[in-house]
């Protein structure tokens, strides 16, 4: 029974030591400095590197879900936990730029300077509606990465990750977090001055009366950079005839992709129903879209 317990004592230790709260003297408020990766755990090199060192911890669908989303610079952060995990310091945090998730909010401490004082919150300064809708289209052709919202990534996870081994082009892509998702190509686009998730972006702005109509009514009404949204996924009106999103299977090749407006329209139809709204709650049979209008 003794070694049992000693032995269950010390695997306990083994599995929280690296996790351990150093309370004292911690520092109360960070500011990202450099595009700053905001994962679900603290643990950082279990999902860039793995037990290997050379893979990275992807889903079946090759996304790595750990990552939330990138913090622009400029992003404060009110830090409410300090861990060392592997020798790195691990903030949990919380940010108005990003709602707070069960899992908890992890950046790592090489990415922000700290402060014991409150931090002033990162300025968000709305580009032009041109200057938006060209920062989109300059992204053409960038892949789709869950939790992108910084088309060139945050190149410093190789250099403070450093897989062990050499790894493909594509998977130092994927790596540094090169690349976007729905929301972030317009989060990108716009300065950070929009709803980084799809799940405040389908009550952003104003509503477009749509219930009821056809889809060809429907494109009547849109205007450049109204949004076709629903909880999951955002498409971004460019004109009277196209659309831009980023998305794995909305091309051939997928990610950052131009279609014809009426054509998406069409195919958003065959599975959801337009509503004026976005309900509270929805039962796993509803499947409505909004349109809002922001700018």
């Amino acid at each position: 029974m003794k070694i049992f317990l000693l032995t269950f004592w010390l695997v306990f230790t083994l599995i929280l030591t690296p996790f351990v709260s150093a309370a004292e003297n911690r520092p109360l408020y960070a500011r990202a400095e450099i595009p700053t990766p905001v994962l679900s755990t603290a643990d950082f090199r279990s999902v860039f590197g793995g037990l290997t060192g050379q893979t990275l911890n992807r889903d079946a669908s090759s996304l790595v879900r750990a990552v939330e989303f990138i913090a622009l610079p400029g992003t404060v952060f009110k830090i409410e936990n300090t861990y060392s995990v592997n020798g790195t310091q691990i903030y949990r945090v919380q940010t108005s730029d990003y709602p707070p998730q069960k899992s908890g909010l992890y950046i790592d401490s090489r990415f922000v300077s700290v402060s014991q004082d409150p931090l002033a919150p990162r300025k968000k300064t709305l580009p032009p509606k041109k200057k938006i809708i060209e920062r989109m289209l300059s992204n053409q052709g960038s892949r789709y990465v869950w939790g992108g919202n910084v088309a060139q990534g945050a190149p410093e996870l190789l250099q403070f990750y450093p897989p062990s081994a050499g790894i493909s082009a594509e998977t130092q892509s994927m790596w540094s977090l090169r690349g976007l998702d729905c929301s972030g190509l317009l989060y990108e686009a716009a300065n950070g001055a929009t709803p980084r998730n799809t799940s405040d972006l389908i009550h952003y702005g104003k509503p477009v009366a749509i219930a009821g109509l056809t889809a060809k009514k429907i494109a009547s009404k849109l205007r450049p950079l109204d949004l076709i949204a629903w909880k999951g996924h955002v498409i971004i009106v460019l004109d009277q005839t196209r659309t831009i999103e980023s998305c794995m299977g909305c091309s051939p090749q997928g990610g950052v992709t131009i279609r014809n407006l009426y054509a998406v329209l069409q195919e958003v139809m065959r599975a959801r129903t337009p509503v004026n709204s976005y309900p509270q709650k929805t039962s796993a049979a509803e499947k409505p879209f909004v349109i809002r209008r922001w700018i």
